[in-house]
């Protein structure tokens, strides 16, 4: 086979990985827009690691807020919606990894998706006691900051972004565990 048709079958099948979601364990969901199944955990080494794009917006209380705001910090940024399934199911476990670890100064930052109005939003944010902002973004732009790490069908999804700013880990549907979260960021910590 020549490099040229090697090239070419490489790039089909990388086409067809991204395609497929890059997992077996992610499960279209038609229709739903969003991700089912439990989460797709990639963790990346140090020198694998890239920076997103300027992920910023307005939160859904008003504030602005960008990533570039919490240099030095490791972050951790959960895409959701409240009109999301798999979103609702993982958000005590995300309450649960926040609260244990904003305190040892791990920053948590969501990215609320495709909901329309901020009133869905705030309203599942209170009802479930977010301790986090989350910037208000119906359109998913923030989503296409992420390329290479999300797809604008990526809901849920959780990426940990290390103190130099880059994707450290990833996880692609739902955290089924606060005890997975708090591993997955205590390693990029170490």
């Amino acid at each position: 086979m020549t490099g040229r048709r090697r090239t070419a079958l490489g790039a089909l099948l990388l086409s067809l990985l991204v395609a497929a979601g890059c997992g077996s364990d992610l499960r279209s969901s038609g229709d739903k827009g969003y991700v089912d199944g439990s989460g797709v955990i990639t963790q990346l080494d140090a020198g694998d690691r890239k920076k997103p794009g300027n992920v910023s917006g307005e939160t859904l209380e008003g504030d602005q807020v960008q990533l570039a705001d919490y240099r030095g910090k490791v972050v951790v940024i959960n895409v959701w919606g409240s009109w999301c399934p798999p979103c609702r199911s993982e958000v005590d476990d995300l309450v649960k990894a926040a609260n244990e670890l904003m305190p040892q100064g791990v920053v948590f930052l969501g990215i609320n998706t495709r909901d329309l109005s901020k009133d869905n939003a705030l309203a599942f944010e209170r009802e479930r006691k977010v301790p986090y902002p989350s910037i208000f973004d119906p359109g998913g732009k923030n989503l296409l900051k992420f390329r290479g790490t999300l797809t604008p069908a990526s809901i849920p999804s959780t990426v940990i972004i290390d103190a130099e700013g880059r994707v450290a880990a990833s996880v692609l549907g739902e955290v089924t565990s606060a005890t997975t979260l708090v591993d997955l960021v205590e390693d990029v910590t170490k």
